[in-house]
């Protein structure tokens, strides 16, 4: 029996391959450092899960309206009011089962087969996988670590063609931790309207911010109808296993968007709803000054290794320029990656996950004794090449 061909285009998700790869070691009793997966190593926070304990002992276990319970949508609303200047009615917000679903029931519901798709590379590992499973066909410009991993417009603009229907957009950017300047996503957006083009804008990290504010393209005057915005919950409020985000588009999008995930997938498990409802009244502050302070010690301890990156000014990753070591025992990067958790017991993504070779990513959502050891590590790894 064949299976699918959209199946069989895509692959499986490397930042999930490589951090199942340093668990495997870790339970066969090896001493590894896994700085592989983009999740914080906080507890979620106690009111919200109490929030979900509560929704159980209620009786809350039924099913809910398939965009999501109407307490949680109103109160995404109040949000992107609040901080970012987006108006959209609850009716525009369909909450999903995580920031990935958002970003699938949207590309299905804009996508013919063949339909282009402009992704920005580095570009996180599911743009390009979903875009193939959704029959359209993703388009790769790279920007460059010289620029911060701030694309540029003309490089966009030359990639258009007839068939190009959206622009995939990431800010703050996992991998890199760039965060694109408004003048840039005003550019952006005035292209897009010039040439009828939709933005999907993946702002998952928007709270996790350090050197520069966190501007949606979708505040821009005239782009609310051409944007969807996708959020979630599980970066900010270390809820990566609650399995909650949603997306804000016009009301078009959004009934489409919804007429898709109730055959798909239905509603987002109740509880989890409620807890993140409750999520909005959780002040985590002190997470992302946490998360700024590993940044800072990570990047002082590249620079003492004499590695070249480019400063994350938000998220919590740092994008490694590794191709110096490349060309001798390690031909790529995911050569490279594979040596130096076998070698040295430390897991790293490589860029070639991110449609970007001759770099590495490494995560420092790990707890500051986790990085001093995984960059001892990385740097005895270093001195072998």
């Amino acid at each position: 029996m064949e299976l699918s061909h959209f199946v069989s285009s895509v692959t499986p998700s490397a930042t999930l391959e490589f951090n199942k790869k340093a668990m495997d070691l870790a339970k066969s009793g090896e001493n590894v450092v896994k700085l592989t997966a983009g999740e914080p190593d906080f507890p979620t926070p106690r009111p919200i899960v109490d929030a979900a304990i509560k929704a159980l002992n209620e009786g809350k276990t039924k099913y809910t309206n398939a965009s999501g319970i109407d307490e949680l949508r109103k109160a995404i609303t109040v949000k992107l009011q609040s901080d970012n200047g987006l108006h959209y009615s609850p009716e525009e917000i369909v909450v999903s089962n995580g920031g990935k679903q958002a970003i699938y029931n949207v590309l299905k519901a804009l996508l013919n087969v063949g339909d282009e798709v402009v992704i920005i590379s580095p570009a996180w590992v599911s743009y390009e996988a979903q875009i193939l499973l959704c029959g359209g066909a993703p388009v790769v410009v790279p920007a460059r670590v010289e620029k911060g991993f701030v694309p540029e417009i003309h490089e966009i603009e030359k990639a258009i063609t007839d068939r190009t229907r959206a622009v995939m957009i990431n800010s703050p950017n996992n991998p890199t931790g760039a965060i694109y300047p408004e003048e840039f996503l005003r550019g952006l957006g005035k292209l897009c309207v010039e040439r009828d083009l939709f933005v999907i804008s993946d702002e998952v990290y928007e709270k996790l911010v350090f050197d520069a504010p966190h501007f949606s393209i979708a505040s821009i005057e005239g782009m609310k109808e051409r944007v969807a915005v996708i959020n979630a919950f599980s970066k900010t409020y270390a809820m990566t296993g609650w399995r909650v985000g949603y997306s804000a588009t016009s009301m078009k999008v959004a009934r489409a968007i919804s007429k898709i995930q109730s055959h798909l997938s239905s509603n987002v498990n109740t509880m989890a709803q409620y807890a993140a409802l409750k999520a909005f009244e959780v002040d985590t502050s002190s997470m992302v000054e946490e998360f700024r302070k590993r940044r800072d010690y990570v990047v002082s301890r590249l620079d003492q290794i004499g590695l070249k990156f480019s400063k994350p000014a938000g998220a919590f990753y740092v994008f490694i320029d590794i191709r110096s070591f490349l060309g001798g025992r390690f031909k790529n990067s995911n050569d490279f990656a594979i040596g130096l958790l076998e070698e040295q017991k430390v897991g790293m993504v490589p860029g070639s996950a991110f449609s970007y070779e001759g770099f590495i990513r490494m995560s420092f959502s790990s707890s500051a004794e986790e990085l001093r050891e995984g960059l001892d590590r990385f740097d005895r790894f270093l001195k072998t090449l």
